[in-house]
């Protein structure tokens, strides 16, 4: 079992809103002490997105779903970092922490001493993670980024919805924020690999998470299937672009999916169904 494998390991969670706050949930879910710094008004911006919300027995809190949703097993802290008390304490916490993950534009924390060069002189075994939408450098490296954005530019929605023709035809998002969540277990998966380099080396890391490269890597198979064909990808509904039968069908008493992967299952189907 992997309950408690990082028990012992302090993160510092300066995130906020999905990708960054999912992150540091895996590893609470895994054991890890997770403080999360929040500013003194409002705290978390997910805090406010709702309804529904879950209030407290006596109606003197509450907590929107989304908030919920990502930020289970944390311990929460209201700091002003702008200020030279709150400041001296965050810069305390840092020189303890195991891992450090930030989700703010790129510079902002480097304007207050937060950065990574910064704080690895005072803790050299740091690993310290910024997640952002286009990463720390290139010609788009200061500008914020949701993950709507992300499933356009990468492509995930030109072939996700209804074929052109078809009613309710055009690009669709997904239903969650498949590019924050993808991008949180992303970043994940490096923090656990450099606290395994940590262990050999004995020094941190720095690591430099984009949505934007997230939501390249995501497109799988469908990339592959343009790399090699050179031809887009294009919108085809709940149908599969790889094989066939491969999506939902419209039954008497419902909807059913149908996914056969081989031939061999095709065959078992085509028994069953007296076909």
């Amino acid at each position: 079992m992997l309950y408690n494998a990082l028990q012992g390991i302090k993160v510092l969670d300066l995130s906020r809103i999905l990708a960054g706050p999912w992150c540091t949930q895996n590893l609470a879910d895994l054991g890890a002490e997770v403080t999360k710094i929040e500013r003194p008004e409002g705290g978390d911006d997910t805090r406010g997105w709702g309804p529904p919300y879950l209030e407290s027995p006596d109606g003197s809190a509450r907590m929107s779903s989304y908030f919920i949703c990502c930020n289970r097993g944390k311990r929460s802290m209201t700091l002003d970092f702008s200020t030279p008390e709150g400041l001296a304490t965050l810069r305390g916490l840092a020189a303890e922490a195991d891992v450090l993950v930030e989700n703010y534009k790129a510079g902002t924390l480097a304007r207050y001493g937060l950065d990574y060069d910064t704080l690895r002189a005072l803790n050299p075994r740091l690993v310290y993670v910024s997640i952002t939408g286009f990463g720390q450098t290139g010609p788009m490296a200061d500008k914020p980024g949701y993950d709507y954005v992300f499933q356009g530019m990468g492509g995930l929605m030109s072939y996700t919805g209804q074929p052109d023709g078809m009613p309710g035809a055009g690009p669709l998002r997904t239903g969650v924020a498949v590019i924050d969540v993808t991008t949180g277990m992303y970043a994940t998966t490096a923090v656990l690999a450099a606290l395994y380099q940590r262990h050999a080396t004995g020094t941190g890391a720095y690591l430099d998470i984009a949505l934007l490269d997230a939501a390249v890597a995501l497109n799988a198979n469908q990339g592959a299937n343009y790399l090699i064909s050179g031809k887009n990808p294009e919108r085809s509904g709940n149908a599969h672009p790889n094989c066939a039968p491969y999506e939902v069908f419209r039954c008497a008493d419902g909807y059913l999916i149908l996914a056969i992967g081989h031939d061999t299952q095709f065959a078992r189907f085509s028994e069953v169904a007296g076909l």
